[in-house]
């Protein structure tokens, strides 16, 4: 399970931009706080349209909102359509999609009435199976362009605040970076260490990720020197608008943003052929993502063009990642049948001795849905490919635990909890169930 997408939407070509205006109505027009899901370092809120309540990616890297999930649940009025493509990064051709104008965007009393939206009429990349809830798609500049977004990963909501009202408080546990712009998109300048021998130090430009689950990628080429490490493994890095993201996981020595040294941060490379869209802009070297940023609480501030970062206690922790190899996504409900078990106390004196004065025994069954999750990709020469373990498995138990009682999330923390750890997992494969045992690895 990859650092779920690593959701490159972020690198859409999209020239055309809407005229969004979010503006605060109502008693407090200074600010409105609301709670996120954080899933595998994504921000997920709820965005209303046209007076439906949809789940939203906040992503900085976007230019445009998009909507690439409904179901018959979900469906919404879409306002004076036209058909159009996207392109996207990744391998593949530009995709079909409508651009819908004049949509009614609202965040509790933030809104707008006027707002463009892009319509994926396919959804290649299968986000909400990834993300294991349903996802209808993301949201970006539109929104950030007009609010001062305050992100406290520590209790996971963002307070909108009024830019007009706001006021900055001191900070000493802060660093404060000017923002950059190239097509709507926020970048800021960092420092890279990428010899072992030595301390010198790379300048380098990123595009502030919210809607990438890793913590740094890196453009090979973009700089002599940016090349990926001796020591490596190939690694799928996340589903795009035009197809797989490949790349190499490494890490480097260090990573300087501002005076927040970051030591030994994972770091996914991306050759010229995967990266092809985001070089339109030149200066580009790489992106700091959800990896990172959520070790800092953020304080995103497009109207003055600075972004300010907190450090929190993760700061600190070392960087891991998917340990396991398997890429796993839901395979919708299952049936399960489960027990209902009857326990009483044994008032025998005949109870032998040291046995559990207590009997249990079946009283009935009752049938719930529960989800269900299949392997999507297994990472060549990692420990669950040596395994045996294959794409298309659906897992059944996870360390002697059904499998339905863990969140996709839960999946994706365990795999990249502690190196050595033993995981075990059944599967079931065409209806036949097979045993299989490994240890996370950490092979960079």
């Amino acid at each position: 399970m990859k650092k779920i997408i690593t959701l490159l939407f972020l690198l859409l070509s999209i020239a055309i931009h809407s005229q969004s205006n979010f503006q605060f109505h109502g008693r407090n027009n200074e600010k409105v706080q609301i709670r996120f899901k954080l899933i595998n370092n994504l921000i997920i809120i709820p965005l209303k349209i046209n007076g439906k309540t949809l789940s939203f990616i906040l992503d900085t890297g976007v230019n445009e909102t998009i909507l690439f999930s409904l179901t018959k649940n979900d469906s919404i009025d879409l306002n004076n359509i036209k058909e159009i493509y996207l392109q996207g990064l990744g391998e593949g051709e530009p995709i079909r999609a409508l651009l819908s104008k004049r949509n009614k965007f609202e965040i509790k009393t933030l809104k707008s009435p006027q707002e463009d939206l892009y319509v994926i009429l396919r959804d290649a990349f299968n986000v909400s199976a990834r993300m294991g809830q349903t996802i209808h798609g993301i949201i970006g500049y539109d929104l950030l362009k007009n609010v001062i977004a305050k992100v406290n990963y520590s209790s996971q909501t963002i307070t909108f605040y009024n830019p007009d009202t706001y006021k900055y408080s001191n900070c000493k546990q802060c660093g404060v970076f000017p923002l950059q712009f190239y097509r709507n998109k926020p970048y800021i300048d960092a420092k890279i260490q990428m010899d072992t021998v030595g301390n010198k130090q790379t300048n380098i430009k990123l595009l502030i990720d919210t809607g990438g689950g890793d913590a740094f990628w890196l453009f090979e080429g973009t700089k002599k020197n940016i090349l990926t490490p001796k020591k490596y493994f190939k690694d799928i890095l996340g589903e795009g608008l035009s197809g797989t993201i490949y790349g190499n996981k490494s890490r480097v020595p260090q990573v300087s943003l501002g005076s927040f040294n970051i030591r030994r941060p994972t770091v996914s490379f991306l050759d010229s052929l995967s990266s092809f869209n985001a070089r339109k802009f030149k200066e580009r070297n790489g992106s700091i993502g959800g990896g990172m940023l959520k070790r800092f609480n953020l304080i995103i501030d497009y109207s003055n063009r600075k972004l300010t970062l907190k450090k929190r206690g993760a700061i600190s922790k070392k960087f891991y990642y998917n340990m396991s190899g398997l890429n796993v996504i839901y395979n919708g409900q299952q049936l399960v049948r489960e027990e209902t078990i009857n326990r009483i106390k044994n008032r025998s004196r005949s109870v032998v001795a040291g046995s559990e004065n207590e009997i249990s025994f079946i009283t009935s069954y009752h049938y719930k849905f529960t989800p269900s999750y299949k392997v999507d990709n297994v990472v060549q020469e990692s420990p669950a490919y040596r395994s045996g373990i294959l794409k298309g498995d659906i897992i059944k138990y996870i360390n002697n635990k059904p499998a339905h009682i863990y969140t996709l999330n839960e999946i994706f923390n365990l795999f990249q909890s502690l190196p050595g750890k033993k995981i075990k997992i059944e599967v079931e494969r065409f209806g036949v169930p097979f045993k299989f045992e490994f240890r996370l690895e950490q092979r960079i």
